[in-house]
């Protein structure tokens, strides 16, 4: 991969024949509290020094990603837009500003159903975000929470399914990712012998998850199904030598996983 263009809210990259743009829609602040030991511990004065803290707090970067294969745009995920905290909701700024034509965005996919991913798809206006939208892909265990969503009432019918195994286009796959929520997922993006795995929340607090994955969130689902996946993506991701892009690693949230000692380390791209 290589940086083509980059800004305040986006870094835009090639993979192979395809571009690959990373979107920043703000940030979260989140307590330490959130982040669980094993048996659902929270911690205390332990944590760990490497962890950098923002007003006492866990400041959580929330990305989306662009796969641009020069016809279409597919979008995976789209951020919280005026869904949740007002430091959310930039998508619209940042498409912009990477000069990326929302007619142009065709699909969009959710790693999974959670607001800060998937509210994005109306602008805070209340305007549809992607006016040309041809398909909207949710994981199928999590239809029924999508569709409980009254804000995004108008996109209920639109939602068609997808699982581990599927393959959305020529580039893309869909590995299973599940424990933070029920249909969690990972997109493997293939072109030119380059693969990247947009994985969505599989790490929260990068500064501590890849070094200590067994940590866990407080919003996991199952927490155990959670560690598990994340074993294994880091794991495939470093042996695979596949890039990265995770919705709350440090904006723009691309870079690889290496094997270190019994653990992993990220390398930004």
């Amino acid at each position: 991969m290589h940086r083509m263009a980059s800004g305040e809210l986006h870094s835009t990259y090639t993979l192979g024949d395809l571009r690959i743009t990373a979107l920043r829609d703000g940030y979260v602040d989140m307590p330490i509290r959130r982040l669980r030991q094993n048996g659902d511990e929270p911690f205390g004065d332990e944590l760990p020094e490497q962890v950098t803290l923002v007003g006492g707090q866990l400041r959580l970067s929330v990305n989306a990603f662009a796969i641009d294969d020069g016809h279409e745009i597919m979008l995976i995920d789209t951020g919280a837009s005026n869904a949740w905290y007002p430091t959310m909701g930039r998508l619209p700024q940042a498409l912009d500003e990477a000069g990326i034509d929302v007619g142009r965005i065709r699909a969009v996919c959710f790693t999974h159903t959670h607001l800060d991913h998937i509210h994005g798809l109306v602008l805070a206006d209340g305007r549809d975000a992607f006016p040309h939208l041809a398909r909207l892909l949710v994981p199928r265990q999590e239809l029924g929470l999508f569709r409980a969503e009254a804000r995004l009432e108008r996109f209920h019918g639109m939602a068609e399914p997808f699982e581990a195994g599927d393959r959305l286009d020529t580039h893309v796959e869909i590995i299973g990712a599940h424990g933070h929520e029920l249909g969690h997922s990972c997109f493997r993006v293939s072109s030119g012998g380059e693969r990247i795995l947009i994985w969505g929340d599989t790490v929260h607090v990068p500064s501590l998850q890849f070094g200590r994955p067994e940590v866990t969130w407080e919003f996991d689902d199952d927490q155990d199904q959670a560690r598990e996946s994340r074993l294994r993506l880091l794991a495939l991701a470093a042996d695979d030598h596949c890039f990265v892009a995770g919705a709350h690693l440090d904006s723009p949230g691309i870079g690889r996983v290496t094997r270190s000692g019994g653990s992993f380390r990220f390398e930004p791209l």
